[in-house]
């Protein structure tokens, strides 16, 4: 798997000595050396060809291969801010670096911080390779495998390494930093959301306090993840169900699409670097909760997922125990910079949005930050400009909240927009004080047309162009040809200057999906005035079977459409061609034909309403899930649950019937409907009480899938159907109930009208 390019590296340690220029001798037990330029270097370095490693027992006494460094003696030489660096996927604990650089775990030291790394429980030389299990001496049997960044063991064998260096006296256990990319990431992340807590192997959660006899109180003081997972079944396997701009948005709905090629990338860089439950050296493995490959194998076999209780364990223990955003939230988390790429299709920015939403809902003063640009896991250019703005963006970060110099550092969303060839610098960098606010217009198409995905619609080479594993990488082309047995959507030309996707793009529209199993893949397109296209950004959506009204959001992206560019939306059968290492997305058991219809593209972007040639239009309402809430950066934009649906109010006698549409989703929507009448003429128009009383024609309730459209029936009180007779002040009322029956949101428009007039809140 392609190496992300990040800064990192870090973290302390050793014995406290009692003058300043007193060497610190060992750390966690292992022998320090001072280098040429006077770093303390506690460690083997790198363990490359496995063969040496330095080691020190964690919590339940598993071998941990690991790296402290200090920076050179000054001062009281003790009580050093720590950062905690993690690794890759298949990696190992990052080196010291050269004498005199700033690469390694220099990185850090030569920013005055002590710094931490380890060998994830079960690769290389802790417990992954049969030398270091040998050498262990039976204490790799228990847990020594591979656990995918389990709370309770990986995230905890940091947790308790670096709290022996505070009972030791070297670290402050208040001034603790974590960095990493990808798996380092998710180690990053998760230590920032608890924070000062640690999970047993129950799952409880305790306060974190050190080991020794004085149990010295220890928390995560600021974090910079990169690249990271904050609900790793969904980046893994998603559905489409994550939308942007809701205020908690977690895996919910049908189970979704398995991201083939990179699941088959991963499991195959661990079993070469690491160990696996089940296999040899552990070939029984009766822990389903870290059987990683009996979990592979199940997603392997495919569909029907749903309703299956083994797809469902699984899902529920990677949610309990290694994703940031199940962590309970009772309490805020770490200060928190996070960085994903646009052109990452592991770990996509739906990631760090989805974690960032729920923190401003639940914390609007919690100090969080997003980076967004061309860097992270393929397709990722990962462009020098991106990558070193954001290498100083961490530092800045890590100084302020970890070792508390400097000045505070931005606080928003900082993203570069994607650009080719891949030679090119990034366009930005674009700031906003949240991610809502780099969003100033959109772009729109709408299409009534009927069109049907076929099974074996779309292009097996053009697939694997675009395949992030085995592929072209972010600027790869192909010819522009619309492809057989795809729905494809092309908007006009960008005029004037363009204008930039800053955002996710959503697609509403009306699908008809016969088939259970069936998916359906989306990409969005840069079709070029030389009838070549490149990758802007894609999806993998599992849509509700039957027909609905569905909305789903491809992965947040940035992207010029220079001028004579047309955006091209693609909705596929599926994103790959299915060999071991070219197949993004896996291909469906039993995949059928889907009819769409009534489509509304909605792109985001940065420019005002007006721009490239009036193309810009003011942001349009957002459809938003009956029982969810908006995210509170996006409080300010309309957005609907049910609404009146189209077509004529109609009276049959004492009742009326008014069709009302339910937001797309998977909870259903309680509705009240009201019809309503001026109220004048009437003999109570002289007391304000009595006249509204008048003023309410009918009532009706109903309770409304989501997605679908539902006659009401409206029963018409005595003046009611008077006042309809006459057929003029007649208004339409729709409010939104919870399941207490309390006001959500309510709507009105005209009785005849068939666009939306009128919206408050409640």
């Amino acid at each position: 798997m392609r190496k992300v390019v990040l800064v990192s590296v870090i973290f302390g340690s050793l014995l406290a000595a009692s003058s300043a220029q007193a060497a610190i001798p060992s750390a966690l037990g292992i022998t320090c050396n001072v280098a040429g330029d006077g770093v303390r270097e506690c460690g083997t370095g790198s363990s490359s060809g496995d063969t040496v490693r330095s080691t020190a027992p964690s919590w339940d006494g598993t071998p941990i291969d690991v790296n402290v460094a200090f920076p050179p003696a000054s001062g009281s030489d003790n009580n050093y801010p720590l950062i905690i660096v993690g690794h890759g996927y298949g990696g190992e604990k990052v080196g010291f670096g050269g004498s005199g650089t700033t690469n390694g775990l220099r990185a850090y030291t030569s920013r005055g911080f002590a710094v931490f790394a380890m060998t994830a429980r079960g690769f290389h030389q802790s417990c992954g390779k049969p030398n270091a299990i040998t050498a262990a001496a039976g204490a790799c049997n228990a847990a020594g495998w591979i656990h995918l960044m389990d709370d309770r063991y990986e995230v905890r064998d940091a947790q308790f390494l670096v709290a022996e260096l505070a009972d030791q006296g070297l670290v402050d256990g208040q001034r603790i930093g974590a960095v990493g990319s990808s798996y380092g990431g998710g180690l990053s992340l998760q230590l920032a959301a608890l924070r000062d807590r640690q999970m047993l192997p129950d799952g409880s959660l305790v306060p974190w306090t050190s080991p020794g006899p004085s149990h010295l109180p220890m928390r995560i003081s600021g974090a910079a993840p990169n690249v990271p997972w904050s609900d790793l079944a969904y980046s893994l396997t998603p559905n489409g169900g994550t939308l942007d701009y809701l205020a908690d948005s977690p895996y919910t709905g049908r189970t979704g699409i398995e991201k083939l090629s990179f699941q088959n990338g991963l499991y195959l860089s661990g079993a070469g670097s690491g160990s696996y439950c089940g296999q040899s050296p552990y070939p029984s493995c009766s822990d389903f909760g870290s059987d990683v490959t009996a979990w592979k194998a199940r997603l392997d076999a495919g569909e029907p997922y749903d309703g299956d209780p083994t797809v469902a364990a699984i899902l529920n223990e990677i949610e309990s125990h290694h994703s940031a955003y199940y962590v309970d939230h009772s309490v805020p988390p770490a200060p928190l910079l996070i960085s994903n790429g646009f052109t990452d299709d592991l770990f996509p920015a739906d990631e760090a949005i989805r974690f960032y939403n729920r923190i401003r809902e639940q914390y609007p003063n919690a100090p969080i930050s997003l980076f967004f640009g061309d860097f992270g896991h393929p397709r990722a250019a990962n462009k020098p400009g991106d990558t070193s703005a954001l290498n100083a963006a961490v530092n800045a970060w890590l100084d302020y909240y970890v070792k508390g110099a400097g000045a505070q550092p931005f606080q928003g969303a900082t993203a570069y927009a994607l650009t080719c060839p891949t030679s090119a610098p990034s366009g930005g960098p674009y700031t906003a004080g949240s991610w809502a606010g780099l969003q100033h217009g959109v772009v729109r198409l709408k299409s009534k047309a009927a069109k049907t995905i076929a099974a074996n619609g779309g292009s097996a080479s053009v697939d694997q162009t675009f395949d992030p594993i085995s592929g072209g990488g972010a600027c790869a082309s192909v010819p522009a040809t619309d492809l057989p047995g795809v729905a494809t959507y092309r908007l006009r030309a960008a005029a004037g200057n363009g204008y930039t996707l800053m955002g996710s793009a959503t697609v509403l529209a009306k699908i008809s999906s016969p088939t259970a199993n069936s998916e359906m893949a989306a990409r969005l397109l840069d079709v070029s005035p030389d009838g070549s296209e490149t990758l802007v950004d894609r999806q993998l959506f599992r849509p509700i079977a039957g027909i609905a009204t569905q909305v789903f959001q491809l992965h947040p992206s940035g992207h010029l459409f220079a001028a004579g560019h047309v955006a091209k939306l693609e909705l596929l059968p599926k994103d790959s061609d299915n060999s071991l290492l070219n197949s993004y997305g896996r291909i469906a058991n039993g995949q059928g034909p889907i009819t769409v219809s009534d489509v509304d593209l909605h792109l985001p972007v940065l420019e005002s309403p007006g721009a490239s040639g009036g193309q810009v239009r003011a942001s349009s309402p957002k459809l938003l899930p009956c029982g969810e809430a908006i995210a509170p950066e996006y409080s300010s934009v309309l957005y609907l649950r049910a609404t009146r649906g189209d077509g004529k109010v109609k009276v049959k006698g004492k009742r009326a019937k008014v069709r009302v549409d339910s937001a797309p989703g998977t909870t259903s929507c309680k509705v009240k409907v009201q019809l309503l009448g001026s109220g004048k003429g009437s003999k109570a128009s002289s007391a304000k009480k009595r006249k509204k009383k008048a003023n309410v024609l009918g009532r009706g309730r109903a309770t409304i899938a989501g997605g679908q459209s539902k006659v009401v029936k409206v029963k018409l009180s005595r003046h009611g159907r008077a006042a309809v007779r006459r057929g003029k002040g007649i208004r339409v009322k729709v409010t939104t109930i919870d399941s207490a029956g309390n006001t959500v949101q309510v709507t009105k428009l005209k009785s005849g009208h068939k666009k939306h007039k009128k919206h408050k809140k409640r």
